[in-house]
C-alpha cells in the first residue's frame, strides 16, 4: 500500500487541472465548474450515507472512496491544500471536552 494516496491523488488532480487529457473525467469536472462538482460531492455523500444504511461495508469504502475523490476535486477547484485541510484536522485532534450543548427546551413554558 502506498504510504500518503490521499496526498498522490491531490497531485494527480492538480495535474489535471494544469494539463486538459481529453476522456479525463476529473477535466471534464473541472470544465464544467464548481456546480457539477458540488453535485457530485453530494451525491456521492448520499451514497455513501445509504451504503453505510444498509450495512454493506463492502459498498460503504468503494462510495467513501468516490466521495473523498470528488472532495479532493473540490479542493483543488478552490485552491485549498491538502496541507490545509491536514492541519485543521491536526488542531481539532488537541482538543478535549468539545462536545457541543445542545439548546435544551423547557416543555413547562
Amino acid at each position: 500500500m502506498k504510504e500518503n494516496v490521499l496526498a498522490e491523488l491531490y497531485q494527480t488532480v492538480e495535474q489535471r487541472k494544469a494539463e486538459e487529457q481529453e476522456g479525463s473525467y476529473t477535466c471534464y469536472l473541472f470544465e464544467k465548474g464548481l456546480d457539477k462538482i458540488l453535485k457530485k460531492c453530494g451525491e456521492e455523500c448520499s451514497e455513501v450515507i445509504i451504503a453505510a444504511k444498509n450495512g454493506d461495508n463492502q459498498e460503504t469504502v468503494l462510495e467513501i472512496s468516490d466521495l473523498l475523490y470528488h472532495l479532493t476535486v473540490l479542493m483543488v477547484n478552490e485552491g485549498i491544500s491538502l496541507a490545509d485541510v491536514e492541519a485543521e484536522l491536526e488542531k481539532r485532534s488537541k482538543k478535549t471536552g468539545n462536545l457541543k450543548q445542545f439548546h435544551q427546551v423547557d416543555k413547562n413554558s
